[in-house]
């Protein structure tokens, strides 16, 4: 196998997500199919889905989108690596999308990136490793997954998760003294937050604060919730549509995807067309998310359901004004991003490697 090379790793990025898609569509179209059909609205509770049958299919979609986070890592560890950085990678990234360490913090899809990379860099260099000849049948799959965990498991709890606790805790400060100053610059700042790593800790700490509001009655909170969560995907969704020659085949079916669960309140429809290009998609589903949130401050909508997309609609006051926020900044998304982003000539190559 070659080495890892700096400029292969948007093709080592390809490889995750043609892997990742598959997983997409099966927890994003079971998760959309149960909440639009089953799904209603509780006082307290947000969208229930309450027909067994249909949380059945709930409880498949929830594991599909759960799982998408260490596909996505251990495929991308795959490509750089081979076979070897499967297992560890899958550990790894796995521990991306739970809570762990003293901070109780997850780093989610933008976690497991930055561990598929780091074990597919780590696994292709203890392979050149000359093992004595005695220990070489183990080395793939007891010495490599064992010394590769332990080495980035404990630099990933002990020396990444504290900082970003700590950028957590600032991040809910910031969001506390806005909310007392000016609230359409809360509600920009709200859809940033939400957008930047689709379902990541910044999303679910702007979440959390965003529950707390609600709580003492500023249920437009939950509009912004509502428009900023879906925005991202609706938006990628989108600009499949309209511009296919920037986008390979198998990022237009991921778009397909990405706009359904974009219109169930899903950020992370987004999550395989944005680990393709993040350089491109992130700052566009960013300004999409702000554009859209300060039109849903402007229009003085208020959700009374924790949830987002078109499906919260009945608990909207100022429906079509959320309505044109949620199209706006889903629109400001798609031509941002495809601007930025040149039509397509080549199609990436698959790396992955069976040794």
């Amino acid at each position: 196998m070659g080495d890892f090379k700096i400029k292969e790793i948007k093709n080592y990025m390809m490889t995750g997500i043609s892997y990742l898609i598959p997983v997409c569509i099966i927890g994003g179209m079971f998760f959309a199919i149960s909440i639009g059909f089953g799904g209603e609205y509780v006082q307290d509770q947000g969208i229930v889905v309450a027909n067994q049958f249909l949380a059945n299919l709930q409880t498949i979609g929830s594991s599909g989108l759960f799982i998408m986070i260490p596909v996505v890592g251990a495929y991308i560890a795959y490509a750089i690596a081979g076979k070897p950085a499967l297992a560890p990678a899958f550990v790894l990234c796995y521990m991306a999308n739970i809570e762990v360490g003293a901070t109780a913090t997850k780093t989610g899809f933008l976690g497991a990136l930055l561990l598929g990379l780091a074990t597919g860099i780590m696994v292709s260099y203890l392979k050149k490793i000359k093992w004595p000849d005695m220990i070489k049948p183990i080395v793939p799959i007891i010495i490599i997954p064992l010394v590769t965990v332990f080495v980035l498991g404990m630099t990933y709890i002990y020396v990444l998760l504290a900082p970003l606790s700590m950028f957590v805790n600032a991040l809910t400060g910031l969001l506390e003294g806005l909310s007392t100053t000016s609230m359409i610059l809360v509600a920009v700042v709200i859809g940033i937050m939400l957008a930047v790593d689709m379902g990541g800790p910044i999303n679910k700490t702007c979440t959390l604060f965003l529950y707390m509001m609600a709580e003492t009655g500023r249920y437009e909170f939950f509009a912004f919730l509502a428009a900023g969560a879906c925005i991202p995907a609706i938006g990628m969704g989108i600009a499949t549509f309209i511009s296919k020659k920037r986008y390979t085949e198998n990022e237009r079916v991921a778009g397909i995807t990405s706009f359904i669960m974009g219109c169930m309140g899903l950020t992370e429809g987004a999550i395989p067309l944005a680990a393709v290009d993040p350089a491109r998609v992130i700052p566009s589903i960013c300004v999409g998310g702000a554009v859209g949130n300060a039109l849903v401050y402007l229009f003085g909508c208020i959700n009374y359901c924790p949830h987002g997309g078109f499906i919260v609609i009945p608990a909207i006051t100022g429906k079509l004004g959320y309505v044109i926020a949620v199209l706006a900044g889903s629109a400001v998304t798609a031509i941002m991003v495809n601007l930025l982003k040149k039509p397509v000539q080549v199609k990436a190559a698959d790396n992955r490697k069976e040794d």
